[in-house]
């Protein structure tokens, strides 16, 4: 494998800039296949005044005016797992070492600052929430997702039979939360058992909820576990559903992949390595791992070779070389490149180009993804 290190992007803006203005004279510069296609779906976005880039994601349906950032309320049974998936995805703990975490005894209240700001709540397992003494409101009128861990390597009936109560009490006050199952704990099942336990408890709770009357309740379900990265593949598809602008951003990468011959393309949350959204084909689980570990490759080596630099008057040429994003990009042993460029502090692009002549489009690449970035910052400028 060999690492690369590129032209910052402030030169080839610069050469492009000087290019353009020594062929003002010649008549009018047209856009390229990929800025009409860029165009096309920006136009489909309404109308609003200019407004500097904010990155959230707005009210959701069952929040109070004002507030803009959404709950995400972890619940299950009594050591099922909650603590340790809030410990490894949003603070970085090691695996191993949430086999010393206490039970949780009150609810833990976290609050993530990231792309999206949002609140992650732990619930004790032990914590009737229904019960009258507990304000619904307070807990559940500004959710975006009630995630319920089900521990699969336990006795999980009355796991099951809490969820589809707490389902059946709250669709008709809050109809419009997410309803998330992890079936959690699966990395020690074999592989035909961990897919019979899924489907046992895919069916218990569709029953249930069919048998009290709610037919095709929005509920999805995930096989996860904290010791692989299936727990943050979980936590991106809880996450791309509080996304409003999700459908452009799709659109967008479809539109860079297609133009870049890149096989995958994903746009992640650098801090917590959940990715917020990705490209139309098919995901495979072999190259978002490997992706994820580019990410915790870079920001290791950020750490540790990083450094402020202090604040000087520059000359003209240390403008000129200075590049305001990190960029990177890694050749693989089978030939293909994997490229990484930051979109802003919190979200990076990261993109597989399987094409074996990529050194030879390394330019365009460069150009298309530059374009890509504009056109984020005027997409998350019209929310």
């Amino acid at each position: 494998m060999q690492a690369y290190l590129t032209a910052p992007n402030a030169v080839r803006r610069r050469l492009s800039q000087e290019s353009l203005e020594g062929q003002a004279g010649l008549g009018r510069r047209y856009r390229t296949p990929a800025e009409n296609a860029l165009q096309r779906v920006l136009q489909t976005q309404p109308s609003a005044p200019p407004v500097p880039p904010q990155y959230h994601t707005g009210r959701m349906p069952n929040s109070k005016l004002g507030d803009n950032k959404p709950r995400l309320l972890l619940m299950g049974q009594k050591r099922s797992g909650k603590s340790s998936i809030s410990s490894v995805v949003f603070h970085k703990m090691p695996a191993n070492e949430t086999l010393f975490l206490e039970s949780t005894t009150r609810i833990q209240k976290d609050s993530m600052h990231s792309f999206m700001d949002f609140q992650v709540w732990d619930f004790p397992g032990q914590l009737d929430f229904l019960d009258p003494v507990y304000d619904l409101d307070a807990i559940f009128g500004e959710i975006g997702a009630l995630i319920w861990v089900i521990d699969a390597q336990d006795d999980y009936f009355e796991a099951v039979t809490r969820l589809t109560g707490t389902i059946l009490n709250l669709q008709q006050s809050y109809p419009n939360i997410n309803i998330e199952v992890f079936v959690h704990k699966v990395d020690c099942l074999s592989d035909e058992f961990r897919q019979d336990t899924y489907r046992d408890i895919i069916q218990r709770v569709t029953d249930d909820l069919s048998d009290a009357g709610y037919e095709n309740a929005p509920v999805s379900f995930y096989m996860t576990s904290i010791y692989n990265h299936s727990i943050f593949e979980a936590f991106s598809k809880v996450i791309q559903k509080l996304i409003p602008q999700l459908p452009t951003l799709e659109s967008l990468l479809n539109i860079l992949t297609a133009n870049c011959h890149m096989e995958k393309a994903y746009l992640f949350d650098i801090l917590s390595k959940i990715y917020i959204a990705s490209d139309s084909s098919p995901i495979n689980m072999q190259s978002y791992t490997t992706c994820s570990d580019y990410i915790d490759a870079i920001v290791d080596v950020s750490e540790t070779y990083g450094w402020d630099r202090p604040e000087k008057e520059k000359t003209q040429r240390e403008v000129d070389i200075a590049s305001q994003d990190c960029e990177s990009f890694v050749a693989l042993t089978d030939g293909s490149l994997l490229y990484l460029m930051e979109i802003n502090k919190y979200l990076a692009l990261i993109g597989i180009v399987k094409d074996p002549k990529w050194k030879e489009k390394k330019g365009l690449i460069d150009y298309n993804v530059s374009v890509f970035q504009e056109a984020m910052n005027e997409v998350f400028a019209r929310t």
